[in-house]
């Protein structure tokens, strides 16, 4: 028996995939700035000297690192409220593991990045009087970033990817806004195929862009 395909009903539920697709954009930039902003200060304190410093943080990157984030996601919607004894909404869940997770990759980004400057550069800059703060803004941290930047665009886009497992917390994004649909039209087949489709249409251009900035940084 063959299939008959039908595309035109999902007309009628635009408004719903919009919305879903804009969430999904949403938390993939929103978790990406956050993540970004743990990565930094997690991957500088690994390298610091003092191992009460330095342990706790790899810690942190190890579970993270080492745990799916599929279970991340359920523990954080099920399981910390419980701990903390307060009600987390299942938006706060997803972010809360979605940042913390993609921090810990972040993390281990920054700190590559950092220890293959050469150590004489910051014997350099301590020999003109800089501060370790000074030392990083102006000189470790500008050569760093260019071996950072395309292992930083590739976790992007595998953040964005990653997203779609917030619908398992009902988080309403397009994946999630996919599946009601599906309820309501019993049409999976054209549905999810419109959901890969807006998948690809917002994944490939990051893809490129990410070779392209590779390219252009090994030509430099």
């Amino acid at each position: 028996m063959e299939y008959s395909w039908d595309f035109n009903f999902l007309w009628g539920y635009r408004e719903l995939i919009l919305k879903g697709l804009a969430l999904t954009v949403a938390f993939t930039f929103g978790t990406i700035a956050l993540g970004m902003i743990v990565g930094l200060f997690v991957g500088l304190g690994r390298l610091s000297r003092l191992a009460v410093v330095r342990w706790p943080l790899t810690g942190y990157v190890e579970v993270f690192r080492c745990t799916p984030l599929l279970v991340q996601l359920v523990w954080f919607y099920y399981a910390l409220p419980v701990l903390l004894g307060v009600e987390i909404t299942a938006t706060m869940a997803a972010t809360l593991a979605l940042s913390l997770y993609v921090g810990s990759f972040y993390a281990e980004i920054f700190r590559g990045g950092v220890a293959s400057v050469d150590p004489g550069q910051w014997d350099a800059a301590r020999a003109l009087g800089h501060t370790w703060a000074q030392t990083m803004r102006r000189i470790v941290l500008p050569q760093a970033v260019k071996n950072m930047l395309p292992a930083i665009m590739n976790q992007n886009v595998i953040q964005l990817k990653n997203t779609s497992l917030i619908s398992t917390v009902a988080v309403a994004d397009l994946l999630y806004q996919g599946a009601i649909i599906t309820a309501a039209t019993y049409r999976p087949l054209e549905v999810y195929t419109l959901v890969a489709v807006l998948y690809f249409t917002v994944l490939f251009p990051l893809t490129r862009l990410a070779v392209f900035v590779e390219r252009r940084l090994a030509t430099q």
